[in-house]
C-alpha cells in the first residue's frame, strides 16, 4: 500500500486516524498503531512482514543482552544480523552478478524479491542498538514499543530514517490536539500534491525519454528527460517525507525534517546538508565518526569520506549505477575542498554549477546501466543530431500540462521556501501575526482543494509509479 493510493487515502488512513482519536489510553493507541502498521506493510508484503517483525525482535533482544553480556560482542552480533539480512535480501543477486562478471563464473543468481523499505527499517533498528551500546538511550524492555518504533507506517517504506532516541518520549507520552492535527494534515496534503500533481507528471516524461534508444535522443530530449527526472525524484521523495512528517504530527509524533530545499544549494557539501538529511546524518553519526571522521589525518579523512559516499550510493540500490552516483558526489566534494575558488563563485554561477552537477549525477542514478547513463550524458552535451524521430520524441514531451508543472516545480523547490518556512514556524509555535493567520486560513482552504484535485487525479488512473521498491 502506498500513500498516493485511493485505498490508503479513503479507507486506511481515515479509519486508523479516527480510531486513534477515539482511543484514549496510550497503551491502546500504541497497540492500534502496531496492528495498523503490520496490516499496512502486509498489504504489499504479506510474507516479509514476518521478516520485519523478526528484525525488530532480534534487535530488541540484542539491546537487552547488552546489560548481561559483553556489550561490544553483542553489538557485533547485531551488526552482523542487520547488515547480513540487508545483504541477503537486497544485494545477494548483485554480488553474484558482479562475481560472475569479473571471474567469468556461472554461479546461479538468486532470485529474491526485495522487501519494500528494508533499508529504512534495518537502519532504524541498527541505530537503536548502537545508541543503547553508547548509552544514549536505555534498552527498552517492552517489545511492543520497539515494534512500533520500527514498523510505524508513516515512515516505514520511504523514511525519513527516525532514531529511537528522538521519539522515545512520544511513544510513552504524546498528545493529539487540533493544534498538531491541522498543520499535520496540511503537511500531508502538501506532500501528496508534490507526489501526485508534480512528481507523477515529471515521471511520465522522464520514463518516456529514458526508455528510448540512445540513437533517438538528441540534446533537447536528453535535457528534457534529465531535468524531468531531477524534479521527479525530489518532489516524489520530499513529498513522501512531507506526508510522513504530517501523519506523524496527526498521531502525536514529531519527525525531523528530511529535505531543506536542496536545489537552492551553491555547492555539493551544502546540497548534502539539505538532501535526504536523515540518511546523511545517519551515515555521519554511525559510520563516518566511528571510522575516525576528520580526526586522524588528511589521508584517513579522505578514505573515510570515500567509504561513506560509496555506502551512501550502495544503500540506494543493488546496482553499480548507484555506487557510481555516490562516488561521483564524493569526487565533487573533494574537488570543492581542493579548489576553494569554487565556493567563492558568484551565486548565479555557483548555482548553475551545482544544478548541472546534480542533474548529471541523477542521470546515472536513473539509468539501468552505467553505459546507458553515460550515453545520455553524452547526448546532453554533444547530441546535435536533430532527426525527425529525435525531435518528435522531444517535442511530444513538451505538452502544456508538463510545461506548467515544470514551472510550478521550479518555483516550489526554491523561490517559495521563505514563505513555507514561515508557515511551518507558525504551525509549530502557534503564534502568528494577523497577516500570517490570514495566510494560514488561505493555505488550509487551498489544501482542501489540492486534496480534492489529487483524489480526482488518482481516480482517473493517473500515472502513479512507486520508486521506493529499490530501497
Amino acid at each position: 500500500m502506498v500513500f498516493s493510493s485511493l485505498v490508503f487515502l479513503c479507507i486506511f488512513l481515515p479509519i486508523v486516524f479516527t480510531l486513534h482519536c477515539i482511543v484514549k489510553p496510550i497503551k491502546a493507541r500504541n497497540i492500534l498503531l502496531i496492528i495498523a502498521s503490520l496490516l499496512f506493510y502486509s498489504f504489499g508484503e504479506p510474507v516479509y512482514v514476518i521478516l520485519m517483525v523478526a528484525s525488530a525482535l532480534a534487535n530488541y533482544i540484542c539491546a537487552l543482552a547488552m546489560g548481561k553480556f559483553n556489550r561490544k560482542a553483542v553489538l557485533v552480533i547485531s551488526v552482523i544480523i542487520n547488515i547480513g539480512t540487508l545483504c541477503v535480501f537486497k544485494y545477494a543477486g548483485f554480488f553474484v552478478e558482479t562475481i560472475n562478471g569479473i571471474s567469468g563464473a556461472n554461479i546461479p543468481v538468486p532470485q529474491i524479491m526485495l522487501p519494500i523499505g528494508i533499508s529504512f527499517f534495518t537502519f532504524q533498528a541498527l541505530s537503536y542498538v548502537i545508541d543503547v551500546y553508547r548509552g544514549n538511550v536505555k534498552a527498552q524492555t517492552n517489545f511492543a514499543k520497539i515494534l512500533l518504533y520500527i514498523s510505524f507506517f508513516p515512515q516505514l517504506i520511504a523514511g525519513p530514517i527516525v532514531k529511537y532516541k528522538d521519539i522515545v518520549e512520544e511513544i510513552d507520552n504524546r498528545r493529539v490536539s487540533i493544534s498538531q492535527i491541522a498543520p499535520g494534515l496540511r503537511r500531508f496534503i502538501a506532500g501528496l500534491g508534490k507526489k501526485v500533481i508534480i512528481a507523477n507528471t515529471m515521471a511520465y516524461c522522464a520514463d518516456a525519454i529514458f526508455a528510448q534508444d540512445l540513437a533517438n535522443i538528441n540534446i533537447l530530449g536528453a535535457w528534457i528527460g534529465a531535468v524531468a527526472y531531477v524534479m521527479q525524484i525530489y518532489f516524489d521523495f520530499s513529498g513522501y517525507s512531507d506526508m510522513a512528517i504530517g501523519m506523524g504530527k496527526m498521531f502525536g509524533f514529531h519527525f525531523k525534517e528530511n529535505f531543506n530545499f536542496p536545489y537552492v544549494s551553491l555547492n555539493i557539501q551544502d546540497f548534502w546538508r539539505r538532501w535526504h538529511i536523515s540518511l546523511s546524518s545517519w551515515f555521519k553519526e554511525y559510520v563516518y565518526i566511528p571510522l575516525g571522521g576528520n580526526r586522524k589525518g588528511k589521508a584517513r579523512t579522505i578514505i573515510n569520506k570515500i567509504i561513506v559516499f560509496f555506502l551512501t550510493g550502495l544503500w540506494h540500490g543493488a546496482n553499480w549505477t548507484f555506487v557510481v552516483w555516490g562516488l561521483y558526489h564524493g569526487a565533487l566534494s573533494f574537488l570543492e575542498e581542493g579548489v576553494p575558488a569554487i565556493k567563492k563563485l558568484p551565486r548565479i554561477i555557483a548555482h548553475i554549477y551545482l544544478m548541472v552537477a546534480v542533474i548529471v549525477g541523477f542521470v546515472v542514478f536513473r539509468a539501468d546501466t552505467i553505459g546507458e547513463g553515460l550515453g545520455i550524458i553524452a547526448r546532453m552535451f554533444t547530441g546535435f543530431t536533430f532527426t525527425d524521430m529525435s525531435m518528435t520524441i522531444a517535442i511530444q514531451q513538451l505538452t502544456p500540462h508538463f510545461i506548467i508543472m515544470l514551472v510550478v516545480a521550479i518555483v516550489a523547490c526554491g523561490p517559495l521556501r521563505n514563505l513555507v518556512i514561515k508557515l511551518r514556524e507558525v504551525s509549530d509555535n502557534g503564534v502568528a501575526t494577523r497577516g500570517q493567520a490570514v495566510a494560514q486560513v488561505v493555505v488550509y482552504i487551498a489544501s482542501m482543494a489540492l486534496l480534492c484535485w489529487c483524489v480526482i487525479r488518482l481516480s482517473s488512473g493517473v500515472y502513479n509509479p512507486f520508486i521506493y521498491f529499490r530501497f
